[in-house]
């Protein structure tokens, strides 16, 4: 009696055994590898800046007396915008004007003299010199005149007037802003990996940030030679025709690369794993997860493509990644396409129920 009990009893050890190693195998989600169309495009933040712009500021100290500012209006290049109180330099001037007309009337009778041997060089020379200083004097003068003048740079839209006549102004103050807008750049910074998708002479595609963006392309003019030692990114300038709705200032997407294509294994980017040395996928083989190093590519804003390591019909984890241990057994909840797990990712649905 006792034997056939221990029978019983080892039988029914047996049981839960089975149980339990069934309960171990990972509910995964998988997709099956497929080849798509990989658009070499790389997306970068640009900013909208003018063709032209410039600070407005008097380059001498002194009351204004004079202030044009059409706020918001056109104006050609050479406008007067603005003066200072030259009163001072002005009667600096007529002195000095006085002065030479003394020191040329000197001159002229000591070179009559001179001809005829009734004064020394020395003399004359003298008297010359002094014609020639005041001449320079009147035109250091005449220049510190011409600095209490400000005058538009180029053609272009005045901003908004930031002083009012009758104030007193330095080399600091800023009288309005000036822009020239018949066409605008684009200043946007790239990965130095990518600095060969960019080249002079080439273009880009831009979007506005707004409800009703629009892609427009923009030529390169020139690309900074040196990368940021703290970023490692390249800044690149383009420029593109005005449209009237778009102001410097302005946030823009910018598309380097469009057109260019590449067959490739897209997979999502939460299905990899990284590691120090590599990154890894999880891939069902046999019923079990093997897990597998490969190479990455070009990236989306939800996924990624796989240059080596996988093959087109492979299963691939991207559900329950995290559960799933080396040749451990794991049982497939869902076969799911890639598209599903983009729909789910952007409407917040997605993620694993293990």
């Amino acid at each position: 009696m006792a034997c056939a009990c221990l029978v019983v009893a080892c039988g029914k050890k047996k049981q839960p055994e089975k149980t339990s190693s069934a309960a171990q195998a990972t509910v995964v989600d998988v997709i099956v590898a497929r080849y798509s169309n990989v658009v070499n495009t790389v997306e970068a933040n640009g900013t909208v800046i003018a063709n032209e712009f410039v600070e407005l500021r008097p380059e001498v100290s002194g009351r204004l007396t004079y202030l044009n500012v059409p706020e918001g209006k056109y104006i050609e290049a050479g406008t007067v915008i603005a003066r200072v109180n030259d009163a001072d330099l002005q009667a600096q001037l007529n002195k000095t004007k006085v002065q030479l007309q003394l020191a040329e009337k000197t001159e002229e009778r000591l070179r009559t003299l001179l001809d005829i041997n009734g004064v020394n060089q020395a003399d004359y020379d003298a008297a010359l010199n002094a014609v020639n200083g005041f001449k320079a004097d009147i035109a250091y003068t005449q220049a510190m005149i011409d600095k209490t003048v400000v005058r538009a740079p180029f053609s272009g839209t005045v901003g908004l007037r930031q002083v009012s006549p009758g104030a007193f102004v330095n080399n600091t103050s800023i009288l309005a802003t000036m822009q020239q807008l018949n066409q605008l750049k684009i200043d946007f910074t790239l990965p130095e990996q990518y600095g060969n998708l960019v080249r002079t002479g080439g273009t880009v595609e831009v979007e506005l940030d707004g409800p009703q963006a629009a892609r427009r392309k923009a030529s390169i003019i020139a690309i900074e030679p040196q990368a940021n030692t703290v970023t490692r990114n390249l800044k690149v300038r383009a420029v593109i025709g005005a449209d009237g709705k778009t102001n410097p200032g302005a946030f823009v997407k910018v598309y380097v690369g469009a057109g260019a294509s590449n067959k490739a294994i897209l997979i999502p980017t939460n299905a990899i794993i990284p590691d120090d040395k590599n990154k890894q996928v999880v891939l069902v083989k046999n019923g079990k997860a093997s897990f597998v190093s490969v190479q990455t590519g070009l990236r989306q804003s939800s996924n990624v493509a796989v240059t080596k390591g996988m093959q087109e019909g492979d299963t691939l984890v991207v559900n329950g990644v995290l559960f799933a241990q080396p040749n451990a057994a794991v049982k497939v909840r869902q076969v799911k396409s890639l598209e599903q797990l983009v729909d789910s990712t952007a409407t917040g649905t997605g993620g694993s129920k293990n």
